[in-house]
């Protein structure tokens, strides 16, 4: 049975099936029912968003404890510099606290890379570099404000991939279903183990001895 979605988020969708604002959502894009976004993604970021109808699944997806990797393909302003990728690397300090170590690489513009519409606002005469950003937290905006916070803003922001799925395949504004096996949960309780340590017989011997009273002799 199908319980996973694989959807590449468009830019300016909500990451959620309604909204009394009249911005785009989910229901604009899949129909199918009992499914719900397994975390999130912002409202101006793009690409991968797992929804599952599991309990279990949406725990091990969502979960810090998991800390299941995120990819993320950003576009940034100016031309990223190895010294800055470093400090993406081993983690910048921000108003909430340090980050924990990442993986970043500059990347050439992915080549199966969908328009953006609007398309990002590019600053005349200010070139735009590529990331690929991996972290295992999830904490609000954190992509953008680490890339900010070494000097680059981000201007696009594409998640690739979660932990084993990525958008390889999957155009933008379409999902695909999975069956991800998850193993059932157990209901019964662990039975208490039973000693197989053995009392020797001589030391039962000895105790009983040991309780003796002496027996008393006239004289």
């Amino acid at each position: 049975m199908k319980n996973l979605i694989l959807f590449n988020k468009p830019f300016n969708v909500l990451s959620q099936f309604t909204d009394d604002q009249g911005r785009s959502t989910l229901a604009d894009f899949i129909t199918e029912d009992g499914f719900y976004a397994a975390g999130r993604l912002d409202y101006d970021s793009e690409g991968l968003l797992l929804l599952t109808n599991n309990g279990q699944l949406q725990h091990k997806i969502a979960h810090p404890k998991h800390k299941m990797p995120k990819t993320y393909w950003v576009q940034v302003e100016g031309e990223i510099t190895e010294e800055q990728l470093v400090r993406l690397r081993t983690g910048v300090e921000l108003k909430d606290g340090m980050t924990k170590p990442a993986k970043a690489e500059r990347i050439d513009e992915p080549t199966n890379l969908w328009p953006r519409n609007p398309p990002i606002r590019e600053r005349a005469n200010i070139p735009t570099s590529w990331v690929a950003l991996t972290i295992s937290e999830g904490r609000n905006r954190q992509v953008r404000r680490m890339t900010a916070h070494v000097g680059c803003p981000t201007l696009r922001l594409i998640r690739y991939s979660i932990g084993p799925w990525n958008i390889d395949k999957l155009a933008n504004g379409t999902h695909t279903f999975l069956e991800v096996n998850v193993p059932a949960p157990s209901n019964s309780k662990p039975q208490a183990r039973k000693s197989n340590r053995k009392i020797p017989s001589n030391r039962s011997k000895n105790s009983t001895s040991r309780n003796k009273k002496p027996r008393k002799f006239n004289s």
